[in-house]
Formats: structure tokens, sequence, C-alpha cells
């Protein structure tokens, strides 16, 4: 077996200054590997919010052209509306005047009939004179 082996205290110092330069030298490997995927990670992410963006702005140029068109069409139909109303009122006035002309014309006939049996009425009572 062999003997303790006694070492000097710069022996041990030295050691321990090698320890800690080999730890160190590890974590600024470690550090360097991390800032490599850090950059990495950033870079994703950066692509990722691009990407986003650019859906983003696509979804809003797309509920633009939306709003754009529902407006269009939402003008089409009060013009179509105010036409349609427009053709209502024409055709009730055209009824109202119609209506108005068949209760005058029924007014002459229920008129002449009236006169009609007015004078025979007259004609009856000259008769029996």
């Amino acid at each position: 077996m062999a003997g303790f082996k006694e070492t000097k205290f710069n022996d041990r110092i030295s050691t321990a200054q090698a320890a800690r330069q080999a730890q160190l030298e590890k974590v600024k490997q470690l550090a360097a590997a991390a800032k490599e995927k850090a950059a990495e990670r950033s870079a994703e992410r950066l692509a990722i919010a691009k990407a986003r963006d650019e859906r983003q702005a696509q979804r809003n140029e797309e509920k633009r052209l939306a709003a754009i068109e529902a407006e269009k069409n939402k003008a089409a139909l009060e013009a179509a509306r105010l036409k349609a109303e427009e053709e209502a009122r024409a055709a009730r006035e055209r009824e109202a005047k119609e209506a108005e002309k068949r209760r005058a014309e029924l007014e002459l006939a229920q008129k002449a009939a009236r006169d009609a049996r007015y004078a025979a009425r007259k004609e009856r009572g000259k008769k029996k004179r």
C-alpha cells in the first residue's frame, strides 16, 4: 500500500486554482452554448412574431375590405329599399286615383238610376191624373 502523500501548501493552492479554472472554463462553455441557443430562440421568436404581425395585418386588411364591401351592399340595399318604397307609394297613389274614379263613376251611375226612378215616378203620377 502506498503511503500517505503529503502535499505542500503551494501544491494545494495550485490544485485548487486549477480546479477553479476548470470550473470557470466549464461555465464559460455552458454560457456560450446557452447564448447560442438563446440567440436561436430569439430569432425563432422574432420570426414567429413577424409571421403573427403579417397574419394580423392580413386579417385587418380583409376586415377593411369586408367593411367596404358591406358599406357598398348597405348602400345598394338602401337604394333598392328607397326605390321599392317609391314604387309602392306610386302604386298606392294610382290605386287611390282609380278608387276615386270608380267611386265617382258609381255615384254618377247611382244618380242616373235615382234620376230615372224619379222620372218614372213623376211619369206614373202624370198618368194617374
